[in-house]
């Protein structure tokens, strides 16, 4: 029910977030929703405990839902309010709570390969049994962050799953056409890291790869490479033309789609009554309507705050005279 809950969040608030986009002046900037890939989330969020930080790229709405964002405080950041995550300053690719573990949100491809590495050394510097979950797509595989960050991982021994949601297009190029690699999985060989290839569209495949990825480093031995075989309904953004792939794909993997799934294996166990879901899809709803009020209804953050989270106070006290 948790999976349900959760992922018909995440799917309802994208659809919302789009429909606020398109109309004029309500949300700016770029857009990149993570609908068709919900499972993802859900999946991780049973296998890990809520101290584990989170950091990905800029399709984050979802991920930053997942792990305790409110849709208030998503849609406000979205219409760059104050009231958002990032005090309106961050926008669609720049989420951010540190009371969540959730770190972004990185607009620059591959950069947050780097960056949850270095969330995990410090983990392990500090003595935490925490593990870094960091995501990232098959076209960010391709940069060469991916393997300084990898070999590094594995010569320290860091508690991070590198996690590549493959949904099998950078922007607009197959994953075929950038590399004769197209397992993404297998670059971990080269570092004798542990990966696997798992179905990304089925929460309970996600969970049990990520929770076996996950002991294993909070016992002190290491990072794993998992590949998550997902797709996209959407375009890479919302400007997306899509010329790149055919209807009939797109419809082949919406026959896939890992809410229906998730909802089919509820019912059909007797986990839930029709009732109880109707009840839940109407409580989303409620909360979709909510977070657009929330936002329209708050203020844009005040001129003063323009310099404001972005240079370091000089009285910092780890900085040396």
């Amino acid at each position: 029910m948790y999976w349900y809950e959760l992922m018909q969040l995440i799917r309802q608030f994208e659809l919302k977030a789009e429909e606020m986009y398109k109309m004029a002046g309500k949300i700016r900037g770029f857009f990149h929703a993570y609908i068709g890939q919900e499972a993802i989330a859900a999946g991780c969020m049973t296998a890990t405990q809520q101290s584990d930080p989170f950091i990905t790229a800029y399709r984050d709405h979802g991920l930053g839902l997942a792990k305790g964002i409110t849709p208030n405080a998503a849609m406000a950041e979205l219409y760059g309010k104050a009231t958002g995550s990032s005090k309106g300053k961050g926008g669609s690719m720049h989420f951010f709570s540190k009371e969540n573990y959730f770190f972004g949100g990185h607009g620059i491809v591959g950069a947050q390969i780097g960056t949850g590495a270095g969330i995990a050394f410090a983990e392990k510097y500090k003595g935490t049994d925490n593990v870094v979950l960091c995501f990232f797509g098959d076209g960010a595989a391709r940069q060469g962050m991916l393997h300084e960050a990898f070999n590094m991982a594995m010569n320290w021994k860091l508690p991070v799953l590198f996690i590549c949601e493959n949904n099998n297009y950078a922007m607009g190029t197959s994953i075929g056409r950038t590399s004769n690699v197209v397992d993404i999985y297998k670059l971990a060989d080269a570092y004798e890291m542990p990966a696997d290839k798992v179905d990304g569209m089925v929460p309970e495949s996600v969970h049990e790869s990520i929770a076996r990825a996950a002991k294993r480093a909070r016992e002190g031995d290491g990072p794993t490479l998992l590949e998550l075989k997902t797709y996209r309904y959407k375009g890479h953004s919302i400007s997306d033309p899509q010329k790149y792939r055919s209807k009939d794909e797109v419809d082949e993997y919406k026959e896939q789609d890992p809410i229906v799934r998730v909802l089919r294996t509820i019912l059909e166990n007797g986990y839930a009554t029709q009732a109880e879901i109707d009840a839940i899809d109407s409580k989303v709803a409620q909360l979709v309507e909510d977070s657009v009020k929330f936002a329209e209804e708050s203020p844009l953050p005040d001129d003063s705050e323009v310099y404001k989270d972005i240079y370091i106070d000089q009285n910092y006290p780890f900085i040396l005279d």
